[in-house]
């Protein structure tokens, strides 16, 4: 078992799950590839399954594998196809003025995405 980041983090790249992951398996594209959306992903490979990202992220797009919503289970092939291509990625650093989302926030970006859970 493995953990998933899900389109919930496209285009809000928080980064304080990257800041409490002790192994270092949070990573983001080094490019603007338009195959690959811009969010953060988790390397299958890396990851220990300590779940201590998933409370950190201020937009809830952090999974188990095995509960993925069905929305978003194509993100896990996506966060998986990383270990073929771990070349582009790296650990992205943590700005210094990230602001949390506040709960309104997190519910717009859900209902964006047709995620009701």
């Amino acid at each position: 078992m493995t953990w998933v980041i899900t389109s919930l983090c496209q285009d809000k790249v928080d980064m304080a799950c990257v800041e409490v992951c002790p192994v270092d398996c949070i990573v983001k594209r080094t490019d603007d590839s338009p195959d690959w959306p811009n969010q953060l992903y988790i390397d299958p490979d890396e990851c220990i399954s300590c779940g201590v990202c998933e409370p950190e992220c201020p937009w809830e797009a952090i999974f188990e594998d095995e509960q993925v919503p069905e929305i978003f289970s194509e993100n896990i092939a996506l966060n998986a196809k990383i270990v073929d291509e771990r070349d582009d990625f790296e650990v992205p650093e943590k700005p210094d003025d990230g602001d949390m989302p506040s709960p309104a926030d997190v519910e717009a970006n859900k209902e964006k995405w047709g995620f009701t859970g």
